[in-house]
């Protein structure tokens, strides 16, 4: 009897190995994918490559056709804004004088029949453009209805007198609200502006003194920065919105109904503050008042806007009387006298203190060389009778 091998079978594969095996690829069928990943890979890249390519000559090309519109648009508009274009003179004909047509006129003539006013004027019709008659109508209409806006316009504004030969020079007194104060001015040699408060707790009705008077002012408390001023009555604020500050100015023109002139009392705040002082400068215009600016502080904003408006602006020159002293006043009023005499006029302020007033009734020699006159000679008034 044979004998068994002494061999050990094989033993049987486990399941989880059966489906090891029964999942590897061949080789042959790896190296075909891998080969097919290859080719898939380079012709991406050759794609981006060629996407990348194409969009470089696009951009090119587009650039090169955007350069040669915008050459051709630039070129136009050249040609286009020529100052003798005829196109151009018929836009312009109904802002220019008469004055303009003949330098145009003059200027075609002086040049060659080849310059390109001739090649326009050759281009149009002589039915597409008025007549040399019909513009000058057109201008001449257009002039007059500007020079009647101009006088217009004019006849509304207060401005300076011209100079005259000998300087003139204004005295202001402020705080004015005591029928004796009043009178202690009027004895003065020469004529001296009061300046009148507004009716407060201590003069509820101070604005009766000026019924009778012709040459006064209003001097009206504004914004500053002492809270001891800006306690005054109605004290004009910087907060104020407009149509408190109407009610204010449309009050002060029922109180004193033939004033025209107001100056401020303190309000270095308020004319230092552009919007207020520009708000309150465009009320006091609408009904009829003129600011004469105390100028209480050097950032005074008065000047900026008077020259928006264009009207003249006028400001203290000197204040006389920060020192209760005869010789100190007397020295101010010097220094008035020269600033007269430089810039044709001068405007001071003083308060009605014992010592200011005795100090004018002293100063006629000091005031030989100029003209002492009311705050009314320093203006005209072009309004229609």
């Amino acid at each position: 009897m044979a004998q068994r091998s002494k061999r050990s079978k094989p033993k049987p594969k486990s399941k989880a190995g059966q489906k090891k095996s029964s999942l590897k690829t061949p080789r042959s069928v790896r190296g075909t994918r891998s080969k097919r990943g290859k080719k898939r890979t380079s012709w991406i890249r050759r794609s981006i490559v060629g996407v990348i390519v194409v969009g470089f000559v696009i951009a090119v090309v587009y650039s090169y056709l955007t350069t040669e519109r915008d050459y051709g648009k630039s070129s136009v508009h050249k040609e286009a804004d020529h100052p003798y274009t005829t196109g151009k003179v018929s836009k312009r004909s109904s802002d220019l004088s008469p004055k303009s047509f003949q330098t145009i006129r003059q200027t075609k003539k002086s040049y060659p029949r080849e310059h390109p006013y001739h090649q326009s004027t050759k281009e149009h019709s002589a039915a597409s453009q008025p007549s040399k008659r019909q513009r000058e109508t057109t201008v001449h209409k257009q002039h007059h209805k500007e020079a009647e806006k101009r006088e217009i316009k004019h006849q509304q504004k207060t401005i300076l007198m011209p100079h005259h030969t000998k300087a003139k020079l204004v005295i202001i007194i402020d705080d004015v609200h005591t029928r004796a104060q009043l009178a202690a001015i009027r004895t003065l040699p020469f004529p001296v502006t009061p300046s009148i408060f507004p009716p407060y707790r201590q003069a509820k009705h101070s604005n009766l003194l000026a019924k009778g008077l012709k040459h006064y002012m209003i001097h009206l408390p504004m914004e500053s920065g002492s809270a001891q001023f800006n306690s005054q009555t109605k004290t004009l604020m910087t907060s104020f919105s407009e149509s408190q500050m109407r009610d204010r100015i449309r009050e002060l023109r029922r109180l004193f109904p033939t004033a025209v002139y107001i100056n401020n009392h303190t309000g270095s705040i308020f004319t230092s503050d552009y919007r207020a002082m520009k708000q309150l400068y465009d009320l006091l215009k609408t009904e009829g008042f003129v600011f004469v600016d105390s100028y209480t502080v050097a950032s005074s904003k008065v000047k900026q806007i008077a020259s928006e408006e264009g009207d003249r602006y006028v400001k203290r020159s000197v204040f006389i009387d920060n020192r209760q002293n005869i010789a100190y006043i007397h020295e101010q009023l010097k220094k008035a006298v020269a600033i007269a005499k430089k810039r044709g006029y001068a405007v001071v302020i003083g308060h009605p203190h014992p010592k200011t007033l005795q100090a004018l009734r002293e100063a006629k020699p000091i005031l030989k060389d100029v003209d002492v006159v009311y705050i009314d000679a320093l203006y005209r008034s072009n309004k229609r009778e």
